[in-house]
């Protein structure tokens, strides 16, 4: 099987940075450059990622388990690697012509300017964030919130775009009654289904998930949680999930990658990495949910 995604030698540093910063990052302890004071946030990750598959980051806070999920989405710029998507050229094309400007860019999704980003990032991939006020415009009517997307997407017609947002809202518990009420009138939980919801609208090829139940109740976040788990079944969603907490990551994805100071200490079947860890911080990180 051939890999949809592909990131290789993904790198980010904050601050001034020096020649030396990525080049001996992985021999430097914590993520703070000794030469430069640079923060590496994320240091040489490189994996492939799979249709239909769902993807686990783990880690502690200021692992650069995020910054990945930002570098991904185009949220930030990345300081060096590549990401290649690999898609029938039609499909590229027919967003306005982006497969023939990737093909003058060796494929590098990078590379592309601001414009291509857009494009791409409206047609093809959806996120949800750790906070609602991070994905979500609070005074704007739920069904607005999905509509905006559907807009950017380039959908024009207002009846297919209500229709659109009611089918999404059924689909992730939200009621359609309430589509023309504000998110801010909503709980915590709601709104991240309207988030869910909005994020799905087009649907994108990879969906990813920024710690989607931090600060959730208990049972709210099990409602969320079988909400995700249904729709990837569903429809065969291709997921990135970034969470610091093993239990959603042994709930939601099939493989995982453990991140420490902004390298990836450990990474294989999620099975494997929760009952035989091998790296000592993934041992710490296990031992330390029992």
């Amino acid at each position: 099987m051939n890999p949809i995604l592909s990131i290789d030698n993904l790198s980010k540093v904050y601050g001034p940075g020096c020649s030396r910063c990525l080049d001996y990052a992985a021999v430097f302890e914590g993520n703070i450059c000794p030469y430069c004071n640079s923060v590496v946030a994320c240091s040489g990750i490189s994996f492939d990622l799979f249709d239909g598959e769902v993807l686990g980051v783990v880690g502690e806070s200021g692992s650069g388990k995020s910054t990945l999920m930002k570098l991904l989405h185009f949220d930030e710029p990345a300081t060096r690697g590549c990401m290649r998507f690999h898609l029938e050229s039609a499909r590229m094309n027919s967003l306005n012509g982006l497969g023939a400007a990737l093909d003058d860019l060796g494929g590098d999704l990078f590379q592309m300017n601001s414009f291509h980003k857009r494009l791409l990032r409206n047609h093809l991939m959806g996120m949800v964030y750790q906070s609602p006020h991070s994905g979500l415009k609070m005074h704007i009517s739920a069904g607005g919130n999905i509509g905006e997307r559907l807009i950017m997407a380039g959908c024009r017609s207002v009846a297919e775009i209500r229709g659109r947002a009611a089918e999404l809202l059924e689909k992730t518990e939200v009621p359609t009654s309430r589509m023309d009420e504000p998110p801010c009138n909503f709980s915590g939980g709601m709104q991240q289904r309207v988030q869910i919801a909005r994020a799905l609208s087009v649907n994108p090829l990879l969906l990813f998930l920024d710690e989607p139940t931090t600060g959730l109740d208990l049972s709210v976040q099990a409602r969320v949680l079988d909400l995700i788990k249904n729709l990837q079944q569903e429809m065969k969603l291709t997921t990135i999930v970034v969470s610091h907490d093993l239990g959603i990551i042994k709930h939601l994805t099939t493989r995982t990658m453990v991140m420490k100071d902004g390298r990836v200490v450990e990474s294989g079947l999620t099975d494997q990495i929760l009952e035989d860890p091998q790296h000592p911080f993934t041992q710490l990180l296990v031992n330390s949910t029992l």
